[in-house]
């Protein structure tokens, strides 16, 4: 061989090797490329940051704080308020529940006994709860009634039995009265030996739901014993008279 052909003949090797070496180095770069990617070493500057972005679009969107919508990303969430709790019943004058208003204790009322009606064989007389205290009370439901005789105020004969429903709560306003009728039965009209008839002086009262008792004068006759039939009935507290 010439050395012309020699010299082109070396070239040709020396172009082939070059293009074989570039081949090498970018299939190296691909694939050192693609091992940092995947690689949990690498530095989370480089393939992190997509991630952590994704995932505060999605935060932003899930608590509904987007910008621009709402109160704001940055607010905290905002607590309901609960409505404030009603006490049952109210205040006031006439009929109404007890509310914030204090049950009436015997010391907060005075006793008196109303102009009676007759009826065949009953008298019905307003058992009067006048509140001479500073501040309204509630009266509700069936006064405790019975009568008493003696100097120790022993009682005679059974309690006053309770007619009718237990009503509604009374507000008493000071100065302010209210009532419960009361029926004394004609004692007379009973048998004599069931009845066992005894001089009473008057009438011991329980205000309702009240444990302290109260005293109301009301001579008169009444039964020792248990005839049939009730001696003394009693309805609910009513307001007014």
């Amino acid at each position: 061989m010439n050395k012309i052909g020699e010299t082109a003949s070396r070239t040709s090797i020396a172009v082939a090797g070059t293009a074989i070496l570039a081949m090498i180095l970018t299939g190296c770069g691909d694939a050192s490329s693609g091992a940092a990617q995947n690689d949990p070493d690498a530095d989370p500057a480089t393939t992190s940051a997509p991630s952590q972005q994704s995932g505060q679009q999605s935060e932003q969107s899930e608590s509904g704080n987007a910008p621009g919508k709402g109160d704001g990303a940055g607010d905290a969430p905002k607590q309901a308020v609960p409505a404030p709790q009603q006490s049952e019943g109210g205040s006031g004058s006439g009929s109404g529940g007890a509310g914030k208003t204090d049950l009436c204790r015997a010391a907060d009322l005075e006793l008196s006994l109303g102009r009676g009606e007759g009826t065949a064989g009953t008298q019905y007389r307003p058992l009067r709860f006048t509140n001479v205290s500073d501040s309204a009370c509630v009266l509700h439901g069936f006064p405790g009634v019975s009568y008493v005789a003696g100097d120790d105020g022993h009682q005679v004969g059974p309690a006053a039995y309770r007619t009718g429903g237990k009503g509604e709560p009374v507000t008493v306003q000071p100065g302010q009265v209210a009532h419960a009728p009361v029926g004394f039965v004609r004692v007379q009209n009973y048998d004599p030996a069931d009845c066992k008839p005894t001089p009473v002086r008057g009438l011991r009262v329980y205000p309702p739901q009240e444990t302290n008792s109260m005293f109301v004068p009301a001579e008169g006759t009444g039964c020792a014993a248990n005839p049939e039939g009730q001696q003394l009935t009693v309805a609910t507290i009513q307001p007014g008279r």
